[in-house]
């Protein structure tokens, strides 16, 4: 009860449970005894999950059980068995696909996954697949395009049946060799199953290294994308803005501006510095108003001499000049700064919890169990507040005592003080004293001083100079 299925990358043998689904097993026996499944396409491949196959047309949407061909059109489908009750549990289970009514054909799949119970009571499993799991490894991890179709035609060239034990149905016409495939079913529009692939094939080692290189940029360009830092890979830089490195640090973007406004008008010319110390990087980018004049000066500026440094031009391939709204194009990096700042601000907006209750002469409708939690929590209150007078109590107590205890302490330090302070008082009153008793002595000497220099004055004035003058005179004579 085994069928050997031999495709394009390898060969499969199918146990079939013959017991448990008499009916599906004997319509796959015999569809392969027919050839019926000679060339048939492989035309869903999803991986991890399940490979499709078993559509002559290699469409997915057609094919036909064997009653069909033995007793006519309104047999195309059989009905599905559904008992006993299989499941897909692990990788390499065979099941015929069900065409959505509960029947089935000539379509089968094989999961490459484990416990796919989705599948359970919708597709009958009718066998496995016991060797060859590396050629359905193989097939598992084939490059398709976005309908799960392979872009490499797999195919199942032939089918061999290694144990039958049904007998042929009356009027089965069994051909003696493989029939040839039409064209329709070679001509699927893909790369053949026989074709190699090889792109390489008749290059040379230069354009080889060249697609390479492209290779490697697109894989870029993808990761970058995927990170959020390029809005699309295929994105392309201006062609109108010019790379200038090797700079003099002295070199400014006015003076680059006045020598490379010679090719055409500038938009912008910038030298990037260093954010912190404002010192030049020796790089800058010229953006033209015209491609023409950037493809000239890319030509003409070359290894020209700019304040004794030999600089070097090329086409710029930063995208930083393009303007795009991150990844998703939603929002654009302004959009944050302003979210920052709005966040920083006050809200207007509060907490439900935190927002003060407004006394107003409305009433709201209460509800009995709203009454039952409000007496509860005001218990709870009630509670807490008695717990928390009986623990203020106690801490008053503690406190008496230890006033009580401290008291003689207070009073002792207390008189000291007064006694401290008395003596100074003392102090200060002697000083006092003693210092009245020095000025009043002061005055005294004062006014005794000023009466004599008073009478000394009054004496002067009595002598007059025209008597002394006349008693020396009468001395003379």
């Amino acid at each position: 009860m085994a069928v050997l299925l031999e495709t394009t990358v390898g060969d499969l043998v199918i146990d079939l449970y013959t017991e448990e689904r008499p009916r599906a097993c004997l319509n796959f026996l015999k569809l392969c005894k027919v050839k019926y499944y000679n060339y048939c396409l492989i035309y869903n491949v999803q991986r991890d999950f399940i490979i499709q196959t078993g559509d002559p047309m290699g469409t997915g949407r057609g094919g036909e059980s064997i009653f069909c061909q033995l007793y006519g059109d309104q047999a195309r489908f059989f009905e599905a068995e559904k008992v006993p009750r299989i499941k897909h549990k692990k990788k390499g289970t065979v099941s015929m696909v069900n065409n959505g009514s509960d029947q089935h054909g000539s379509q089968f799949l094989i999961t490459t996954g484990e416990n796919l119970d989705y599948l359970d009571g919708v597709h009958t499993v009718f066998g496995e697949v016991t060797e060859g799991m590396d050629v359905l490894k193989t097939i598992n991890e084939t490059f398709v395009d976005k309908d799960f179709i392979p872009y490499q035609d797999i195919r199942i060239n032939h089918t061999v049946i290694l144990d039958d034990p049904f007998d042929d149905p009356p009027g089965l016409c069994v051909p003696d060799r493989s029939p040839e495939p039409t064209k329709e079913q070679l001509d699927s529009g893909r790369i053949g199953a026989d074709e190699e692939i090889d792109d390489m094939k008749g290059r040379t080692a230069d354009e080889i290294e060249e697609v390479q290189a492209e290779k490697e940029a697109k894989t870029r360009a993808i990761l970058l994308e995927m990170v959020g830092d390029l809005p699309d890979a295929d994105i392309k830089p201006p062609e109108n803005v010019l790379f200038v490195c090797k700079l003099n640090p002295v070199t400014t973007g006015e003076d680059l501006e006045i020598i490379f406004s010679r090719f055409g008008p500038i938009k912008s010319c910038e030298v990037i510095r260093d954010w912190k110390t404002g010192e030049s990087l020796c790089y800058a980018f010229i953006e033209f108003e015209k491609e023409e004049d950037c493809e000239k000066a890319y030509f003409k500026m070359d290894n020209v001499l700019i304040d004794d440094r030999r600089i070097h031009v090329d086409f710029s391939q930063s995208v930083a000049k393009i303007k795009w709204k991150g990844k998703g194009g939603r929002y654009t990096k302004e959009d944050f700064k302003d979210y920052e700042k709005d966040r920083d601000k006050p809200s207007k907006f509060a907490l439900k919890e935190k927002v003060k209750p407004k006394q107003d002469a409305k009433y709201d409708l209460v509800l009995d169990e709203d009454v039952e939690e409000s007496h509860t929590s005001q218990s709870h209150l009630a509670k807490k507040q008695k717990k928390k007078k009986h623990h203020h109590s106690e801490d008053e107590d503690d406190d008496k005592r230890t006033k009580k205890s401290k008291d003689p302490e207070r009073k002792h330090e207390e008189r000291c003080r007064e006694r401290t302070k008395g003596e100074k008082r003392d102090r200060h009153r002697s000083r006092s004293r003693s210092q009245d008793r020095d000025y009043s002595r002061q005055k005294d000497k004062y006014r005794e001083d000023s009466r004599v220099r008073d009478w000394d004055k009054k004496t002067d004035r009595s002598r007059s100079p025209k008597k002394s003058k006349d008693k020396e005179r009468s001395k003379y004579r």
